[in-house]
């Protein structure tokens, strides 16, 4: 059986993560620097990781940030080819950690009663109390009641580091 080139499966690779990027439906950023700022604190992130997890973890976020400004139109670098061995373990990882959190917002805004729950579209690390504030602020839902939901919700929803 012929392997697929390695333009084949970048271009692949391209169209999923465009897919999953359609699902998440994060706003763009202003201004377009964020997008460079964000690559370069992951990459500064990476760098300094020890351990094989963080390691893992921080490949995660570059990719996520590449990606998610080329998806926003604002590419700020181009993923590395893709190879199944080197970059499997961080795409699956920045899928299932990017995911587990734009639900885990979600989820907590509906357990809120928040009308627009489904225009909660989040990512940052909800690991603290700070960011939840930040993200009930950003969609009008009681700070207090989204505070207390995501405490609560962080002893359950599995997230990722």
């Amino acid at each position: 059986m012929r392997q697929p080139t390695r333009t084949a499966l970048d271009s692949l690779l391209h169209r999923l993560l465009d897919r999953w990027h359609d699902v998440l439906s994060l706003p763009r950023q202003s201004p377009p620097t964020w997008y460079r700022a964000r690559l370069l604190e992951e990459l500064r992130e990476l760098r300094s990781a020890t351990t094989t997890l963080s390691r893992l973890s921080e490949t995660a976020d570059v990719f996520f940030s590449i990606s998610r400004a080329r998806y926003d139109g604002f590419p700020v670098r181009r993923l590395p080819p893709f190879s199944l061995a080197r970059h499997s373990a961080p795409m699956v990882y920045m899928v299932a950690k990017y995911t587990l959190r734009w639900g885990f917002y979600r989820t907590a805004a509906r357990l809120c009663g928040a009308k627009e729950w489904k225009g909660v579209r989040e990512v940052i690390n909800p690991a603290k109390d700070l960011k939840l504030g930040e993200v009930s602020a950003r969609h009008s839902i009681d700070p207090d009641k989204f505070r207390n939901t995501g405490r609560m919700l962080r002893r359950v929803w599995p997230l990722l580091p």
